[in-house]
């Protein structure tokens, strides 16, 4: 008997790239193969976002799309996953109609009960949050390659108003930390070299007595070769332990992304970010004298309501003081069920666009200029592949999570460690070339002396 096919297109977050690989172990384990063309498929799903509308918008966008195709074959099952699901259910179910099922990120169990029922001319709902669904027992869907992304807790409880994530995903639970380590075991096994732990507020996880210090701690003794990072911080949880176990352990990586989404007291109390700039600047200061050469990047929200040009100045002032290696700028986006949906959205779009694009041309700058103090300097890399330009030329990460562009060599492969001399630098990227081949029990070594 021929399986049923599935094919899932993902928008939005690393976690919700982790969450259609949870979906997809469950389907596969169920009888269902994984497809990767839309055409072939049987079931078709939408891992969605609805961090801000445009995201949204794009998912409508691509269900016009999909229309076309279901009406020549309308046996199709079409499904939204995801955020989107829950917050926009009877949207999608009773008025657009194409849609099959809307399944939140807490019910994916249920999918192939919901798949079943939609094969059989049935519409199917599954949006309930739930307190303690970490999928911890499902062995997610991976195809081989370098680098995994694992989900080690799900929710937030932090409520910023501009924030849908505890209405979309519900309040903070963890995973145990054996099933995250067993699953580091595994990923290790098959060659993986780098994973990242991901919550929405990840430096908030706990199990039983064990923080998130002791989870990097151990993820990071499994498996010496392989590199570690996590996303997303809270500045609230950014401990000196946490700061501490990663200048301990050689393959936590020099990293940390830590939102500050304005530079302006006033603003992040109203988004209830429960820390102040002064706070903010302390925990960068502490972090730079803890864990030598460590990296920076963070989220910066334009246009929150009632900013002023004080404030806007202020976010400048803060980007100038940390100098961000990179960030993710947006303007603010009103999501209805947050509070701040219920503050008047006073800034207009023109506004808005003016002061992103100064954000954005500052942090370019800023960027250019941290990457020019490498030149002329070593730095370890993973290599990850072929350059998205050239064949001529491979692609690799550094420690800190900047991009390095080198030229190919026959001796040289995925998941090697390679170390490499800058020569130039954009404000995206680092050029080098290599100056040696790293065997792998050398890196922690090597990674010290540099």
């Amino acid at each position: 008997m021929q399986k049923s096919k599935v094919y899932i297109e993902t928008y939005g977050c690393q976690m919700n790239l982790a969450d259609s690989e949870v979906v997809m172990g469950i389907l596969n384990s169920q009888g269902y193969a994984i497809t990767q063309e839309v055409k072939d498929a049987d079931v078709i799903l939408l891992n969605t976002c609805s961090i801000r509308d445009n995201a949204e918008q794009r998912i409508y966008g691509r269900l016009g799309n999909l229309k076309a195709l279901k009406d020549k074959k309308p046996q199709i099952v079409l499904g939204i996953l995801g955020c989107m699901a829950e917050r926009l259910r009877k949207d999608l179910i009773e008025e657009k109609k194409v849609v099959d099922l809307v399944v939140g990120p807490d019910e994916y169990r249920r999918l192939p009960e919901f798949i079943d029922a939609a094969f059989g001319g049935e519409k199917g709902i599954g949006v309930k949050l739930s307190r303690s669904e970490t999928y911890d027992d499902i062995l997610p869907f991976r195809e081989d390659g370098l680098h995994a992304w694992i989900s080690v807790m799900r929710g937030c409880d932090k409520f910023c108003t501009f924030c849908v994530v505890p209405f979309t995903r519900g309040r903070e639970r963890s995973r145990s930390l054996e099933s995250i380590v067993n699953e580091v075991k595994m990923l290790g096994a098959r060659g993986f070299r780098e994973v990242t732990l991901l919550g929405q507020n990840v430096n908030s996880y706990l199990d039983e007595q064990n923080d998130f210090a002791d989870l990097l701690a151990a993820v990071a003794g499994v498996n010496k070769k392989m590199r570690v990072r996590f996303s997303t911080s809270h500045p609230q949880d950014l401990s000196n332990k946490l700061l501490y176990t990663i200048a301990k352990n050689e393959n936590l990586c020099n990293h940390i992304h830590l939102p500050v989404q304005s530079g302006s007291n006033r603003i992040l109390e109203l988004m209830n970010r429960t820390y102040s700039i002064e706070h903010y600047l302390t925990l960068i200061d502490k972090a730079r004298k803890i864990i030598p050469g460590v990296s920076f990047s963070t989220d910066i929200i334009s246009g929150f309501p009632t900013e002023t040009y004080e404030d806007h100045l202020a976010t400048l002032d803060v980007m100038q003081k940390v100098k961000y290696d990179g960030a993710y700028m947006f303007k603010y986006s009103p999501r209805e069920g947050t509070k701040a949906f219920k503050m008047e959205d006073d800034v207009t779009e023109e506004t808005k666009s003016k002061r992103l694009q100064e954000i954005i041309a500052l942090q370019q700058q800023i960027s250019f200029d941290v990457n020019q103090r490498l030149l002329e300097k070593k730095e370890i890399i993973l290599v990850e592949g072929a350059s998205k330009k050239s064949d001529d030329f491979l692609s690799g990460r550094t420690d800190s999570n900047k991009v390095v562009i080198f030229p190919r060599q026959a001796n040289i492969g995925e998941g090697d460690y390679i170390e490499v001399l800058i020569d130039r630098a954009t404000s995206a990227t680092l050029f080098g070339s290599v100056v040696s081949v790293i065997d792998k029990k050398e890196l922690s070594e090597i990674r010290l002396a540099v």
